[in-house]
């Protein structure tokens, strides 16, 4: 019997589109070949061996940047406009690490001239085989394709033809299987056969893989009989699983061990851009303390002089998944603000009472409407960005009495990192006097999100600042 590990070697490299490889590797070394044509005359020996070697440093670097993207995967769809963005980018870090490497490879004029030019071609060539190149792969990987049937009725798979359509999967279709006997003698036309003649099938139409959709729990004992016929005689079977409704999740299938696991998640599960967005909020954390920190000490005796009490406001919020959290603000209200606020929740401007927002709330000290009408009162989140209970970016800090009103649509809110901007507030802010809209708002942000997602709510934050007409 083969242990975990052995078992699993034989699935390596099982959705790696090993075609696009061999073919990107043709056309880099076309577009050296082309521009030695050109240029190499020109170079001695020992400059064209370094330019040979520095073309394969960047050959390999592109390679392995299209795989850190998944364009090696056959699962990708291949839409052209989000292929040209993942090999542009491959092709921009490969440029600029072998541009470095060329000033101290072969750093001659000539030298120069010849890479530029390989850049050049490589470059068309590469946009020419994303036109081109995916009709040309499946033309050759035709006769290379396995024959295969569908389990089920045809109008259950025509969702899933049009995903497996949009990949760079090798399929040759023979036919549809019937799961019930009735089914197949209602409409013999559309099926091969029905699936308890499933071995017969497989003899009788050469078939090397079988696709089945599994819909609901309760078939699982009546599917596996029919894996094991598969599975004996060799034949892939590929469970195509539709348990739950996604609705809005995003979804992958990865593996430990033997076992396969469905993952089903809403917040971005990308950890190199979650690492980069975490570097931002620190950086963006440190710059913000240094650069505002004359105003936050102006601010600071500004408020000790105006009312009595601390300059920092600390006050539990919660944070992401309901962690609780201590915010830190500058104190606007007086020291007592929270006994008051259950006096005037008759006023709040927030439909649905989860949270609280009142224009000339009587809380609020005189230097308080000054530093609130400028955001400066936000100022020493900053340090709790620094250390990591909140981002840059992100949603509203709720209260814990808040949290305890909401709904379960509305806790998705929290599914992430408060932040000390956001969507609420770059897109209306005090205005917006419906919880619902600034969840959605939340929601949208947590969907879409992306790194060039945060860094214009952050270009939109100063342009609201400067306008500074609904903070209150």
């Amino acid at each position: 019997m083969r242990g975990d590990g052995e078992l699993n070697k034989t699935n390596s490299g099982a959705n790696t589109n090993t075609t696009q490889i061999i073919l990107d590797i043709f056309v880099l070394v076309c577009a050296f070949g082309i521009t030695f044509l050109i240029r190499g005359q020109r170079l001695d020996d020992q400059t064209q061996l370094r330019l040979e070697v520095l073309t394969g440093v960047f050959l390999l670097l592109y390679l392995l940047s299209n795989k850190e993207g998944y364009l090696y995967n056959v699962t990708m769809f291949y839409y052209l406009d989000r292929v040209h963005r993942k090999i542009t980018k491959s092709f921009v870090v490969a440029m600029l690490v072998t541009g470095i490497l060329l000033q101290f490879v072969a750093p001659g004029q000539e030298a120069r001239e010849f890479f530029i030019i390989y850049l050049i071609m490589a470059y068309l060539l590469i946009s020419i085989e994303m036109i081109f190149g995916k009709p040309l792969i499946r033309m050759l990987e035709e006769g290379r394709a396995p024959r295969t049937a569908y389990v089920g009725k045809k109008g259950e798979f025509n969702k899933f033809s049009y995903f497996l359509d949009k990949t760079s999967i090798p399929v040759k279709m023979v036919g549809y299987i019937a799961m019930k006997r009735d089914e197949y003698e209602a409409d013999k036309e559309e099926y091969l056969g029905c699936l308890e003649e499933l071995e017969q099938l497989i003899r009788e139409n050469n078939l090397d893989q079988i696709y089945i959709i599994q819909k609901h729990g309760e078939e699982l004992r009546f599917t596996q009989q029919y894996v094991d016929i598969c599975i004996d005689m060799g034949v892939t079977v590929r469970l195509v699983v539709d348990f739950y409704k996604r609705r809005r999740a995003y979804s992958y299938v990865s593996t430990v061990g033997t076992y396969p696991v469905i993952t089903y998640h809403t917040i971005s599960l990308n950890t190199y851009e979650m690492a980069i967005k975490r570097l931002m909020d620190i950086i963006g954390g440190m710059v913000g303390i240094l650069l505002f920190s004359p105003v936050m000490l102006v601010t600071a005796v500004a408020i000790k002089l105006d009312s009595p009490g601390s300059v920092i406001f600390k006050q539990t919020r919660v944070g992401q998944n309901g962690r609780n959290f201590k915010i830190y603000k500058f104190r606007s209200m007086y020291i007592d603000a929270e006994e008051r606020k259950k006096e005037l929740m008759a006023q709040n401007e927030i439909a649905g009472g989860v949270m609280f927002k009142m224009k000339d709330d009587p809380r609020i000290t005189k230097v308080g409407r000054v530093i609130r009408k400028f955001s400066i009162d936000e100022l020493p989140q900053f340090f709790n960005v620094v250390g990591g209970s909140m981002s840059l970016v992100g949603t509203r800090p709720p209260t814990l009495d808040e949290v305890e009103k909401y709904e379960r649509k509305q806790w998705r809110r929290i599914s992430i990192k408060p932040g000390i901007t956001g969507m609420w507030q770059v897109n209306g802010r005090s205005k917006i006097d419906n919880f619902d809209d600034i969840v959605e708002m939340d929601v949208e942000y947590i969907d879409n999100w992306s790194l060039m997602s945060d860094i214009k709510i952050i270009l939109k934050t100063f342009i609201v600042l400067l306008k500074h007409d609904d903070a209150y």
